[in-house]
């Protein structure tokens, strides 16, 4: 009988527990469709509806919850995506590894202004912005240099900040500075780029023929048209504008219970 009795005692006590991490405003997830919600006070925590009680979870360190099949893993995303984090706080510090201030992030370098991070659980991936474009901290994608503060002139250009400059052994395609940060650009049909001149002009010339009609390779295309995340032609991308490197994988939050 008094085994009996500390059997009821102790579920009792389970149960008024699992009520007190709910009190408050806090959602059940028990009582949503979803079976997943926010926490009330931290933006990096979730509630998921495990069994029919709830259970609390961490997002991946450097990424909050933004909802359930959002994000890049786990309903969590890059905090600056969104305002997840308005009138809440992190409940977890950032852990650092080599070129990472949290586990999953974008991070600028230390020494470039074309180059940045992307960390995913704690590994760091060095990726480049092509295209004459640099890393912009604040927007975390690659942008025009005119909008990234404080950022040095690109050594491409240092002979003139707003002169063209030969790519290579290229015939169609050059760097036009401008400010003294190089842009790609392709000279129009049928003439190529004079390295003597540093202008397109109708070939034959030292180095080049005439030009080829067959189409550039894909990667000489995709270099060429190169654009900011933001710029409104990649709104409607099917991938959330994933960084590189930053690839969805399955994860699962670590309980709280």
């Amino acid at each position: 009988m008094a085994s009996v009795i500390k059997a009821v005692t102790i579920l009792t006590v389970i149960g008024v527990c699992a009520c007190q991490q709910l009190k408050g405003n806090q959602e059940d997830p028990c009582q949503t469709k979803a079976r997943v919600v926010g926490d009330q006070t931290y933006c990096d925590r979730y509630w998921e509806c495990v069994n029919g009680q709830p259970e609390l979870y961490d997002c991946p360190n450097g990424l909050v919850y933004a909802g359930k099949n959002r994000g890049v893993t786990e309903g969590c995303d890059y905090p600056w995506r969104s305002n997840y984090c308005d009138g809440k706080q992190q409940a977890n510090p950032p852990i650092g590894t080599d070129h990472c201030d949290w586990l999953y992030g974008i991070f600028g370098h230390e020494t470039s202004c074309t180059r940045y991070w992307t960390c995913w659980n704690g590994t760091a991936t060095e990726q480049l912005c092509i295209g004459g474009l640099l890393y912009n901290e604040r927007t975390h994608s690659c942008d025009w240099p005119e909008n990234v503060d404080g950022c040095q002139k690109h050594p491409l250009c240092n002979d003139d900040p707003n002169g063209n400059v030969p790519l290579g052994k290229s015939c169609n395609r050059y760097w036009q500075c401008q400010g003294g940060y190089p842009r790609l650009q392709r000279c129009p049909a049928m003439l190529v780029f004079d390295r003597r001149s540093l202008r397109c002009v109708v070939p034959p010339t030292e180095d080049c023929d005439v030009p080829s009609t067959i189409p550039p390779p894909i990667q000489e295309v995709e270099e060429a048209e190169n654009i900011p995340q933001n710029n409104p032609k990649n709104r409607d991308s099917n991938f959330n504008n994933l960084p590189p490197g930053a690839i969805p994988v399955p994860f699962k939050g670590k309980s709280r219970n």
